[in-house]
């Protein structure tokens, strides 16, 4: 779901730009009060974990359409809804500056609709009244999928506004919300189970990660906190490393969308603005589409039948996703450092 310069006018995005700005100055202020020791590089494991899982494309049946988690709700439910969406900023800048996976003036848009829903408006509203304190197994899961599903409507629904309130005629408002919202129900379902899934062993393992008020109990759980950030480093290397080079090449939803109205035809961008940030992004992007840069450029070759085509492997995926992993890790882990010591300094007059 990450949106395209072409999807944008230069009013829209610059508008999602000063709005993401201010959800990231307020998240900063409110993270630099409540952080602690455990926090900073559980964010940045996080952080890497999910840049390597939206590498994972998984195909939905019957649609030639695929999707990849947004993790907004996991992380909001893990690290709170601040430190969450700081860390998912943190993902969506790398993803746009090194790997040209979003637009620059798209940026504003991408972090304000898969990070600030499901923080603020998802996790606070809906999630923990209904969860309540301590949810059973059963009645967490439910709780989880309902909500990953909501917010993966939420954010396409933004999308469709943002691209209609930029005047993009090629995109009509009521058949672009007909395609967007149904197949983002789908990748939805697939988010809520895996985010499940994940808050379960984190609680089994290290519920006070759950329970930030048990901190002053003594500790329980199965794993040292040490054990489960490794597992979820761990987890980030061979997804980025590894599971991303077998990801599905379908266009995920919002290209399937577009493709659906448009006929197939990428919609193009054709303001001087847009034309000088695309030059911006062909020039830092390390590893443009998750390849080598050569490889990038190529041109694809003719879509064989899904049954013929081979299974192929690029190594430059596998770099792609170990360093925007560690980029991801360095960037949250530098970012939460910074705000300790401002805090530090604040407590003691430090100017």
């Amino acid at each position: 779901m990450h949106m395209a310069d072409a999807l944008l006018s230069p009013a829209v995005g610059g508008s999602m730009w000063a709005a993401s700005a201010g959800a990231i100055a307020y998240s900063s202020a409110k993270v630099r009060r409540e952080l602690d020791d455990r926090k900073v590089p559980l964010m940045g494991v996080l952080g890497a974990f999910l840049f390597a899982a939206q590498m994972i494309n998984f195909s939905i049946p019957g649609t030639g359409s695929s999707g990849h988690l947004g993790g907004g709700l996991l992380l909001a439910i893990l690290l709170g809804p601040h430190a969450a969406f700081l860390t998912i900023a943190s993902v969506l800048i790398v993803q746009a500056l090194f790997f040209a996976d979003g637009g620059l003036l798209a940026l504003g848009c991408n972090i304000f609709n898969m990070g600030f829903f499901p923080a603020f408006v998802v996790y606070p509203f809906i999630y923990r009244n209904l969860a309540g304190s301590c949810p059973g197994r059963g009645r967490e899961t439910w709780v989880t999928v309902l909500c990953a599903v909501i917010g993966l409507q939420l954010g396409p629904f933004a999308v469709v506004l943002e691209t209609v309130a930029s005047g993009i005629a090629e995109l009509p408002f009521g058949t672009f919300l007909l395609l967007m919202l149904p197949i983002h129900l789908a990748i939805g379902v697939v988010e809520g189970v895996v985010t499940a899934a994940i808050v379960s062993f984190v609680r089994k393992a290290r519920p006070e990660i759950l329970e930030p008020a048990a901190t002053a109990a003594p500790a329980g759980g199965v794993w040292p906190l040490r054990r489960v950030l490794l597992g979820f480093l761990l987890l980030a290397v061979v997804t980025g490393g590894v599971v991303s080079a077998f990801a599905s090449k379908d266009p995920d939803g919002l290209e399937w969308a577009i493709a659906r109205i448009t006929g197939g035809s990428e919609l193009k961008a054709r303001g001087a603005l847009h034309q000088s940030l695309a030059r911006l992004q062909d020039t830092v992007a390390l590893f443009p589409e998750y390849d080598f840069r050569s490889s990038a450029l190529k041109p694809e070759p003719a879509a064989a039948p899904r049954a013929e085509r081979p299974l192929s492997v690029h190594p430059g995926t596998s770099l792609a996703g170990m360093i925007g992993s560690l980029a991801v890790l360095l960037l949250v882990v530098a970012s939460g450092l910074f705000l300790k010591k401002r805090n530090l300094r604040k407590a003691y007059g430090i100017h």
